[in-house]
């Protein structure tokens, strides 16, 4: 065996007796098929979960690659099943953003703006961690590409959501995209991540600040 296989098999190994790692992809696998044979609109459950294979896939290389803390596996996972929730039911009629709406007396179901909010939130340290691998020396880029990337996948991701709205759900995009009537539906959405990713960061640079790291 090769010096660079037996380098990847170790890696590999150390990876599969991750606890952490390895719960989270348990929880996640069984939350899925559940949410697939429980969900109220198939094509919506299908449509919503295209991108989520590949960003599993993509969370791998960067694991494998950079050795993500465990807590940003929990971060990670944690969005993953917000937003598989989200997807069983279709945003606007989740059940938790409509006991919200109820219980706050809202205008609509929010629980759309819960699944941005935290993606800024919950995303935020894994790419910090990447950043400080390539940035050892930088004072604030790890600080703030956090920031920049919320923002450029956020408006990437509702410009996917467009585009597969107006390809396979014409006559049911306003469902599928969530808008519940506000024409500003995206830039809230994009805007709430933003805040997310800020309290993220804030929070970060205090945490480091506080270890002296």
């Amino acid at each position: 065996m090769s010096l660079v296989k037996a380098r990847d098999s170790h890696k590999l190994l150390h990876v599969l007796r991750n606890p952490v790692l390895a719960g989270s992809i348990l929880v996640f696998v069984l939350a899925w098929v559940y949410s697939g044979i429980a969900t109220t609109n198939l094509l919506n459950w299908l449509l919503e979960n295209t991108l989520t294979l590949p960003g599993i896939v993509a969370f791998g290389f960067f694991y494998v690659r950079y050795s993500l803390s465990d807590k940003s596996v929990i971060c990670v996972f944690l969005f993953l099943l917000l937003h598989l929730y989200g997807s069983q039911y279709t945003y606007q009629e989740n059940p938790v953003g409509r006991w919200l709406q109820e219980t706050l007396a809202l205008e609509r179901n929010h629980y759309d703006r819960v699944v941005h909010f935290s993606f800024g939130l919950l995303m935020a340290l894994p790419i910090y961690e990447i950043c400080r691998y390539h940035l050892k020396s930088a004072r604030w880029l790890p600080y703030l590409i956090p920031l920049e990337l919320t923002l450029s996948m956020s408006v990437f991701f509702e410009l996917v959501e467009w585009v597969f709205a107006t390809m396979f759900v014409q006559e049911k995009a306003s469902v599928y995209l969530g808008m519940q009537g506000d024409i500003w539906d995206a830039q809230k959405d994009v805007i709430v991540a933003f805040g997310g990713a800020l309290l993220a960061v804030l929070w970060i640079w205090f945490s480091t600040k506080k270890s002296g790291h």
